[in-house]
């Protein structure tokens, strides 16, 4: 039992809590007792250990997630904190990333990328105050959302001052404001596809000269 804690302190620095870590590694420690065959192995420890760690990977990779994240990237994000526990013991001080690489025979881009993984163990709900203090406001209250106001407004004046008539007008406000496609614009307005092609080519080249501030282009 003290190996499987000592092995479960590994893994301390996550936000999982540390007794579960210890039950989870007791569990691994009994499957290590159940498969072992002194015939094939020469130590209970050397046998032991690797069981118990897989119990807690799988423990991280099944449970612990609350995004479903590739089971390999689980796996490897897993490994660089088992890799980081040990090397920070060592050290005595938090590891950099190459040397969490060097130890993980990994690339840096790879050990990157298992680290933002691992921020997807744990998700916030919006529902919780953004401090402890119990009159403090919910997280949702700091997030802004877009007010379609502004984009329609944009498109009041953006389309006047591109020149558009009022028929390029309709085929963009149907194109991008409600999602149609160029068929569904055609048996709208009554045109063929390749028309409402034409059309909204002809608008947004309109729109584009607009925005850049060009005039409309001189007649030959």
């Amino acid at each position: 039992m003290p190996l499987a804690r000592s092995l479960a302190l590994r893994y301390q620095g996550t936000r999982e809590s540390i007794d579960d870590l210890f039950q989870v590694a007791y569990m691994g420690l009994v499957k290590a007792v159940d498969g072992f065959d002194p015939r094939r192995a020469k130590s209970f420890t050397t046998y032991a250990v690797p069981t118990i760690l897989g119990e807690l990977r799988r423990h991280f990779r099944d449970r612990v997630w609350n995004l479903r994240l590739p089971r390999s990237l689980q796996e490897r994000a897993a490994k660089v904190e088992e890799v980081m526990a040990v090397l920070g013991d060592e050290l005595e001080h938090s590891p950099t990333v190459g040397q969490i690489a060097e130890r993980a025979e990994l690339e840096i881009d790879e050990v990157l990328e298992a680290m933002r993984a691992a921020e997807a163990r744990r998700t916030l709900s919006l529902d919780m105050p953004r401090s402890r203090d119990e009159e403090s406001d919910p997280v949702i209250e700091t997030i802004g959302s877009g007010d379609l106001s502004y984009d329609a407004a944009e498109a009041r004046i953006a389309a006047p001052a591109a020149g558009l008539d009022d028929r390029e007008m309709l085929v963009i406000r149907l194109r991008f404001g409600a999602g149609k496609t160029q068929s569904e614009i055609g048996e709208e307005i009554g045109v063929s596809q390749m028309q409402v092609s034409r059309i909204m080519r002809g608008a947004l080249h309109k729109l584009l000269r607009a925005v850049r501030g060009e005039g409309e282009p001189q007649a030959a």
